[in-house]
């Protein structure tokens, strides 16, 4: 007999709306994983919802002879930015195969290689604009990491410059910020408050959003060069299978979902940066080995295989930070009857949507000695290896896993060797703790640091 999935209480109607935040709803999952564990469910407007923090039972659901990727709720909001792109697609939609098969070949971990430079410099030409601030200037880490993620992302896949890390943030940011924000809301709320009360906002930062990659295509038009980038693909590759290409409002669609995949990896960044000023010690060692490997020779890409003492960081911040905080999956159209999970300790419905909350899968006691400790060290070498494969979900799984995962990792690991090499930093409020909010990502809130040229 299977054992009851917890629950919290709630009232008639409208279920648990109140258990969770819609200003942050990834937090108050984090508080219910807390309080029921491995797995629970909520009711929202007559929905029901199972959410999964363990890493057994992620692995399980990670199966794709079983469950799929579901696409619904706030990633439906979010097609009215992007409609049927590589993010966004239904599993039905066979565009998705096709956009796939045409702008997969330029992300594998050979062609991201040839935008070394290019985000090295970028990331070096931000700690020049630190180094250049007055002794003990605060920066938000949020904020410059933004700019550099859009400078860097706008630079590599579509050949240009923003000149956006000094003066007036790209409106493009903040858009990001309000459509996402708005996507995750609008499924809590009734249809008609959203049309009468926020449709307007959403529609301006969609606009906004599109704007932006409008404008990066036409500059491409008005500036023909001969780099074979992501947009070079996006304008002129045909799917190998159907012989089908991209049109102008399908390359718009794959220009803005790709600033809003890469947004997490200023979280990821912002939150090592916390991490390490709480344990001193790792930035000790990540030193002596930037020291020993690069010394005072120029940063090029031969040397990223060559930090694994950085790689764990990155590893241990993708853990503890959850920056991209979970996925949703669903049983396989197909199913019948009841799923069993954990070995039938657990049933849900054959349609059932599961959401797998990563703060939980990535804190899992039985997998993760002081889950909560920062510990670079277990993510390096045999450490890691061994771990399974549920507790490395970060870019999420399977057929949909993060198109952009090898040019995250490699702009993680460039940003952070940079920042090591370049700067010094120090709390600008010595007792801050780390909060989080975010919407299709997680970052820090509110946190500054205090930032000066590095004494060597």
């Amino acid at each position: 007999m299977s054992t009851p999935i917890p629950k919290p209480p709630g009232v008639p109607l409208l279920g648990n709306i109140s258990d969770v935040d819609p200003a942050n709803t990834w937090v108050s999952l984090q508080k219910l994983w807390e309080k029921y564990g491995e797995i629970f469910k909520i009711s929202v407007l007559g929905q029901q919802i199972v959410f999964v923090g363990s890493v057994a039972l992620c692995e399980e659901l990670c199966d794709e002879k079983r469950f799929r990727k579901y696409v619904g709720g706030p990633i439906v909001e979010i097609r009215n930015a992007v409609h049927a792109s590589l993010f966004t697609a239904f599993a039905d939609e066979p565009i998705w195969d096709v956009h796939h098969r045409i702008l997969a070949p330029q992300l594998t971990p050979t062609t991201v290689a040839d935008h070394f430079t290019e985000v090295r410099d970028c990331a070096a030409e931000l700690t020049a604009k630190w180094r250049g601030m007055s002794s003990g200037a605060s920066v938000s880490t949020m904020g410059e990491l933004n700019r550099l993620d859009m400078e860097t992302t706008t630079l590599s896949f579509y050949g240009r410059k923003l000149n956006g890390l000094t003066g007036p943030e790209h409106p493009m940011i903040k858009a990001m910020d309000g459509a996402t924000s708005e996507a995750m809301k609008r499924p809590t709320r009734p249809k008609v408050l959203n049309w009468l009360f926020h449709q307007s906002r959403f529609q301006k930062d969609c606009k906004t959003m599109r704007q932006y990659a409008a404008e990066c295509l036409e500059y491409r038009k008005a500036n023909p060069t001969d780099r074979k980038d992501m947009l070079y693909t996006m304008m002129n590759a045909k799917d190998p299978e159907t012989g089908k290409s991209l049109d102008e409002k399908q390359i718009i669609d794959e220009i803005v979902t790709m600033p809003i995949g890469s947004s997490t990896a200023p979280c990821v960044i912002a939150s090592a940066i916390y991490y390490l000023l709480q344990n001193p010690s790792c930035i000790t060692k990540a030193r002596e080995e930037i020291n020993s490997v690069i010394g005072d020779y120029e940063f090029t890409h031969i040397h990223l295989d060559s930090l694994p003492y950085c790689a764990g960081i990155v590893r241990e911040t993708l853990r503890l930070s959850a920056a991209a905080p979970g996925f949703n999956i669903e049983p396989l159209p197909e199913t019948q009857g009841p799923v069993l999970l954990g070995g039938g300790k657990y049933q849900v419905p054959a349609k059932q949507t599961v959401i797998i909350v990563l703060h939980g899968v990535n804190r899992d006691p039985a997998v993760f000695e002081e889950p909560e400790a920062f510990k670079p060290e277990r993510m390096v070498g045999e450490a890691y290896e061994k771990l399974p494969e549920g507790a490395k979900k970060w870019f999420g799984n399977g057929k949909r896993v993060c198109i952009g995962r090898n040019y995250a990792w490699m702009w993680n690991m460039i940003t952070l060797v940079t920042l090591l090499k370049d700067v010094d930093f120090e709390m600008a409020d010595p007792g801050y703790r780390l909060k989080q909010d975010g919407w299709f990502n997680l970052r820090p809130v509110g946190f500054d640091v205090k930032v000066k040229p590095r004494v060597k």
